[in-house]
């Protein structure tokens, strides 16, 4: 699960009982941090708090001073965990230093509706933030119907729509000093991608492990199956959304029973070939508009598949036609990692689709940190 399917069911209850809260937010590190930028808490007056904002070893430090840290308002917080004088502070081995904002219902509010939209309507969201000066927690919001801010300054309004609208188009965070008023300002624009969603054709048992990792990865899961005594929400109570497939009317059916987001990923894995091709053919129909497409099974058999959906929706199946529509494919699904077991090939899958979805290299974690240049300070 995200932090946000943490920390919306307290917010909820919260809102409900109109009950005051903090809300916890990274908008910044410097060196090593387990959370990045976007990871956010939220602290109840009674002491429960959902999220994170590090591996444990901030969370205490951070509800304790935090009620009366935003007594005056939003107020952004340096804690460190680099050994200053010998100590490590907070009892961290990450050594880094994380800036976190602090702020009460009055301003998180607006956050946290625009965030459950986003959430539930799995739409990509950007937010520009203040977090310095006299409108620190005031915000714009882009990718809502519409462009919405929240303050009642018509400067300060056109300067956080225009970064919302940046971050959500070049669909990335950043951190910018501006002037307001002849007040250096410092602005948080965060790009919140949509929801990733996943689609398991297949209601086998090696399903479970597959849309269980995905789920706790906080992942919108679909499992679809032709087969109505697999697919049962008593064998797969994690899943956002069952379907009966009707196979036989599959692919011409296929616009009725799929809605998958360019950014979702399907794995097929049924071992059932009729059930495959049909749901191949209507992935084909769809011209393979989604993030990423794994079909499980030796690719000799996916070959045979292509060849036959081709057929299937009149599209040409020449040996070429049929390497070109491979290569839109990850067949077999997966990286290597020496999987046998049903865990582990839920894994092996996952982390290629992880890795597909975020453009990241797959390479081993010290190579890649050797080869990144130190971060920039964080401007105050």
């Amino acid at each position: 699960m995200t932090d946000l399917e943490r920390v919306l069911p307290l917010w909820r209850e919260l809102e409900a009982a109109g009950a005051d809260y903090v809300l916890a937010t990274i908008v910044a590190v410097e060196g090593p941090s387990y959370r990045k930028p976007g990871a956010r808490m939220l602290i109840a007056q009674d002491g429960r708090r959902a999220g994170t904002v590090s591996g444990g070893c901030l969370e205490a430090e951070v509800a304790k001073r935090a009620w009366w840290l935003t007594a005056a308002g939003p107020v952004v917080e340096r804690y460190s965990t680099v050994a200053d004088d010998g100590d490590l502070p907070y009892g961290s081995g990450c050594g880094g230093v994380v800036y976190i904002l602090l702020e009460r219902s009055a301003t998180a509010l607006a956050h946290m509706q625009s965030l459950e939209a986003g959430f539930g309507m799995r739409i990509p969201l950007a937010v520009a933030t203040v977090l310095s000066g006299p409108h620190a927690g005031q915000r714009a919001f882009a990718g809502l119907p519409g462009t919405q801010a929240a303050t009642h300054d018509e400067d300060l309004d056109f300067e956080l729509c225009t970064r919302a609208q940046r971050a959500l188009e070049f669909r990335t965070s950043f951190d910018e000093t501006i002037h307001i008023d002849g007040v250096a300002t410092r602005i948080w624009a965060d790009y919140r991608p949509a929801r990733p969603g996943l689609w398991i054709f297949g209601a086998g048992d090696d399903a479970k492990p597959v849309l269980r990792m995905a789920r706790e990865m906080g992942w919108f899961v679909a499992l679809c199956d032709g087969r109505s005594h697999l697919t049962t929400r008593e064998r797969f109570p994690e899943a956002d959304e069952l379907r009966v497939l009707p196979i036989d009317q599959l692919p011409a059916a296929a616009p009725s029973q799929f809605h998958p987001l360019a950014t979702d990923a399907a794995i097929l894995m049924s071992h059932s070939y009729e059930q495959d091709l049909r749901v191949l053919a209507s992935l084909l129909a769809l011209d393979f508009r989604l993030a990423y497409i794994g079909v499980l099974g030796p690719q000799r058999r996916t070959r045979d598949l292509l060849a036959d959906a081709a057929r299937l929706v009149g599209r040409p199946d020449t040996p070429d036609a049929i390497e070109r529509m491979l290569a839109q494919l990850h067949a077999p699904t997966g990286l290597d990692v020496g999987a046998e077991t049903p865990a582990a090939v839920a894994l092996s899958i996952l982390s290629e689709v992880q890795q597909i979805l975020t453009a990241a290299s797959a390479r081993p974690l010290h190579q890649v940190r050797a080869a990144q240049p130190a971060p920039a300070p964080v401007a105050h």
